[in-house]
């Protein structure tokens, strides 16, 4: 039997729903309920990081007071999933999807190195190359990044052809292990994809985007009045190549209000509550 790791809700759900339409859903389908392109990862391997982690998504990300998957069940989901792969049997082939993006492929390496000392086979599959091979055309053309964004049905064809399955090396997982242990030792809190690697950048890396975005939504409705934040975030996030959740796009945008970037009206509780402009 074949475990199945993923990285994320929606690549989960739709993982399990293509293994049930294949009759397949006995099979094992492990994940992290997480985003791993944003946030530290320093020594995310121990407790002690995994503290840090929690914490700084507690103190930046979770705003709003209906939300509290931070506080109330992110580490005991941590650690569920934990417990799933140490206690994955020696006979089973891992399965881990990862397409092109920092999130999934911070993800890859962290779980080989939580491997690292089982023998089973491995096998990567390159979720984001599959769904171009398979299903790009020349009238369409598919940006695909992340696994979660590939429907149940489009899963279930790239497990039947086993398009881009890739099988681990020793001296791939070592030098994946390596990169991992590198990560480990960042103080980073944002990673981009970039030129088939992972690059931590500076955490005001959207920053820019964000500002230009609003000048784009001001100019479009020739108007300088208060924009919806969560309409400003969805402008910014529907032009991303990367994958980082909309909540670290809008700790940015608050950071940016409290920098006098941007003005802001009504309740910073939740993205829904408030709208913002230009201070200038």
């Amino acid at each position: 039997m074949d475990t199945y790791i993923v990285f994320g809700d929606s690549a989960a759900g739709g993982l399990k729903v293509a293994l049930r339409d294949m009759s397949l859903d006995g099979e094992s389908v492990i994940h992290f309920s997480d985003i791993f392109s944003i946030g530290p990862v320093w020594q995310l391997h121990t407790e002690a990081g995994r503290k840090y982690r929690v914490d700084w998504l507690k103190h930046y990300l979770s705003q709003d007071p209906y939300d509290l998957f931070f506080e109330e069940e992110y580490e005991s989901c941590f650690q569920r999933t934990l417990t799933c792969i140490d206690s994955i049997p020696e006979q089973a082939t891992i399965m881990i999807w990862s397409g092109e993006n920092a999130h999934e492929q911070t993800g890859l390496r962290y779980v080989l190195y939580l491997l690292r000392e089982k023998a089973n086979r491995i096998v990567v599959i390159n979720s984001a190359q599959a769904h171009r091979e398979i299903f790009n055309t020349k009238e369409i053309q598919y940006h695909t990044w992340y696994t979660g964004e590939i429907g149940p049905e489009k899963l279930r064809v790239i497990i039947e052809q086993r398009k881009c399955y890739h099988f681990l090396l020793p001296d791939e997982r070592n030098r994946l292990v390596q990169e991992w242990e590198s990560l480990a030792n960042s103080d980073a809190v944002l990673r981009i994809w970039k030129n088939e690697k992972i690059e931590s950048v500076q955490e005001d890396y959207y920053d820019k985007r964000i500002i230009k975005a609003a000048k784009k939504l001001h100019e479009k409705f020739q108007e300088n009045d208060f924009i919806k934040a969560a309409r400003l975030i969805g402008e910014v996030y529907g032009h991303l190549n990367q994958y980082v959740g909309d909540q670290y796009l809008e700790y940015r945008l608050r950071a940016l209000i409290e920098q006098g970037v941007f003005k802001a009206e009504g309740s910073l509780e939740a993205m829904r509550y408030y709208s913002v402009k230009l201070s200038t």
